[in-house]
């Protein structure tokens, strides 16, 4: 499982809990305008402000010409010639106080988008919208964790607090062949044979998947400043990692399970992440077993090689003790800061 698919979900979880989070859209346009309405603009003036904005990070496609041998316009009413496309490969992300900032010029300066970014050049707009937002207005915990890249406006980058690793499996998966067939209900009875409306095969597998998070408590205090709590951050944090399941497939073979087991150390060092070279090996009671063990084991011998280099503060394993809820490990962690 792709450690892209475990972001979008524990995004939409963070949401979920009622966490402020940001917009990851194409469709700056609309998000700048609905917030100048919000302020006053007529539709017009929200529409450009909106459109002018985006114009300083979204760069259109290339122009593609159309055949000139093409012998009429076609039913659309479309002119023979140069054709700008209006979609683009770039994703902005933006926190919601980002985003009602800008309004907030546009509207100050009585929505001229011009009067408001005055350089026509993309990159120098670029420039001058982020001189117009401030750290103190980046309120998105999910910016903050997961960061933001702006390569038309290097000040806007925003470095990752956390790193996620792909789910993978500890122990050798054999992949299964589902074959389906689909019936047609034919409720008008119009059909004369009896075979499948539709054939297909999929392939599926079942495993004990190990998952690996880091998160750098220091770099997450560094950008969220005074806009957010530190230890809500980290509660919100751990709750949206425990409840997210990834979508894909959930209606045709739902897989619908949270953590069976979780060690979480709290270090002052390098990353450290458990590489399961060797597979493991089920003894007859399944492979949750065997991989906790194989895990706990190399912990413990990466802890002894480090020596004062581990850096260890807190050390917890949930999933054993009845008692010790996600609660309990939460506050526990919250203790460490």
């Amino acid at each position: 499982v792709s450690s892209q698919c475990w972001k979008r979900e524990v995004r939409i979880q963070l949401a979920e809990l009622g966490v402020t989070t940001g917009s990851r859209t194409k469709l700056i346009s609309a998000l700048v305008g609905v917030e100048c309405k919000k302020l006053g603009a007529t539709d017009e003036q929200a529409k450009k402000c909106g459109d002018w904005l985006e114009g300083a990070f979204i760069k259109q496609k290339e122009t593609k010409k159309k055949n000139k041998n093409a012998d009429v316009d076609d039913e659309a009413g479309e002119e023979v010639g140069e054709q700008q496309s209006n979609s683009s490969d770039t994703l902005l992300f933006l926190a919601p106080n980002e985003v009602r900032k800008i309004a907030q010029v546009f509207a100050d300066n009585g929505f001229d988008e011009i009067l408001t970014l005055k350089e026509k050049d993309q990159k120098k707009r670029a420039k001058e919208v982020s001189d117009l937002i401030d750290k103190s207005d980046m309120n998105a915990l999910d910016i903050a964790l997961f960061g933001r890249m702006v390569a038309q406006a290097t000040s806007l980058n925003i470095e990752a607090a956390c790193s996620f690793a792909h789910a993978i499996s500890t122990h050798k998966v054999v992949n299964e062949i589902e074959f389906f067939t689909a019936v047609d209900d034919d409720p008008l009875k119009l059909r004369s044979d009896t075979g499948s409306a539709h054939m297909g095969s999929l392939e599926y597998s079942s495993a004990t998947y190990y998952r690996y998070i880091s998160l750098d408590l220091g770099q997450l205090k560094q950008t969220l400043g005074d806009s957010l709590d530190l230890k809500f951050a980290v509660d919100a944090f751990v709750k949206a990692l425990y409840t997210a399941i990834p979508s894909a497939r959930q209606s045709s073979m739902t897989g619908g399970s949270d953590w069976d087991y979780a060690r979480v150390l709290v270090r002052k060092g390098q990353r450290l992440q458990a590489s399961f070279e060797q597979p493991v090996k089920s003894k007859g009671d399944g492979f949750l077993n065997p991989s906790k063990e194989a895990l706990n084991n190399w912990l413990d011998k990466k802890e002894k090689l480090a020596g004062s280099l581990f850096g260890k503060v807190g050390d917890f394993k949930w999933g054993d003790d009845l008692n010790y809820s996600i609660d309990n490990l939460i506050a526990n962690l919250q203790a460490c800061l």
